[in-house]
């Protein structure tokens, strides 16, 4: 008898230990699984019918005349009572905290990314990007956000520079480097185009590396230099020897994209407002408005267009 209430006792701790093993499934991720719950409703069913038949075999022992049972049996039905209390107490701290995890409250469904804002006028200041276009005073200015190695940037880069130039005078631009972290020569990109501003060719390798955004480094940018007709001995100085300057820049560049609400490349703002257009003819009929409002004439951007 006393051995089968020893079986009984360890089929009940496996239970409860498979009953600890399920509650920890339950309290990470799967609270409220209705089949989760039946186990751990029969779990309790189990320790209940097994308790009932250790009560059964306790009494049976007790009709026993006590010289049939000897000291250490006496003692191992001790421990075994004490097990079973044991194990009901592990089980109802499941339980409870079961319980703790069916009424906390659900967290709220993730929403999608808020539409994007194109009402906002942002103050982006031009800082240590070169202008280029139409100088300082034009009344339309474009920033560009930009990862060299994105290719919507290099392809939307292209309409937007010849939108700009088909209003000269009145339309100027600038770059602000926003390298993604999955792009490793997006940062080393845009200090190359800050080395080629020392000899007055930013414009021209932001174009060329934009054309190159699949093959980038340190060959590519050196050739590129070549190319563009720089002392590739000034230019490579300048690309290494003023690191800490380039960083800097592009920190900053990071910095203010995570201000006025960049959240991928390319992002363009047109006058401080953000702004969808992404052809010639988008571009066009923003910088036509924004000239209409501010009085001026953009007959030249509409002949320059035809």
């Amino acid at each position: 008898m006393e051995g089968k209430t020893e079986k009984k006792i360890i089929n009940l701790g496996l239970v409860v230990i498979l009953g600890i093993l399920v509650g920890a499934v339950i309290v990470s991720t799967q609270a409220r699984d209705p089949l989760l719950k039946e186990m751990l409703r029969q779990q309790a069913e189990s320790l209940k019918i097994q308790r009932q038949i250790e009560k059964k075999l306790s009494s049976a022992e007790q009709l026993t005349a006590p010289a049939a049972l000897t000291g250490g049996q006496l003692g191992q039905a001790q421990v075994l009572e004490q097990r079973v209390a044991a194990l009901e107490s592990q089980l109802r701290n499941l339980q409870a905290v079961f319980q703790q995890v069916q009424d906390r409250p659900q967290p709220p469904v993730p929403q999608g990314p808020p539409p994007e804002d194109l009402t906002t006028v942002h103050e982006i200041p031009v800082a240590h990007s070169p202008l280029l276009g139409a100088g300082k005073n034009a009344p339309v200015t474009i920033v560009e956000f930009v990862d060299f190695q994105c290719p919507f940037c290099a392809r939307f880069h292209v309409p937007m520079v010849e939108a700009v130039k088909a209003f000269p005078n009145k339309v100027n631009y600038m770059v602000k480097n926003y390298p993604l972290p999955f792009h490793p020569q997006a940062r080393p990109a845009s200090k190359a185009a800050f080395a080629a501003g020392e000899q007055g060719k930013y414009a021209e390798m932001v174009d060329a590396l934009l054309q190159n955004g699949n093959n980038l480094g340190e060959e590519t940018f050196k050739k590129v230099a070549g190319d563009l007709r720089l002392n590739v001995d000034k230019f490579w100085k300048d690309y290494t020897g003023k690191d800490a300057q380039w960083e800097q820049y592009i920190q900053e560049d990071i910095n203010l994209g995570s201000r006025v609400g960049v959240q991928g490349t390319p992002t363009f703002y047109i006058n401080g407002r953000k702004t969808t257009a992404r052809d010639v003819e988008g571009w066009k009929e923003e910088i036509e408005q924004i000239l209409s409002a501010k009085g001026g004439s953009a007959s030249g951007g509409k002949e320059k267009g035809r």
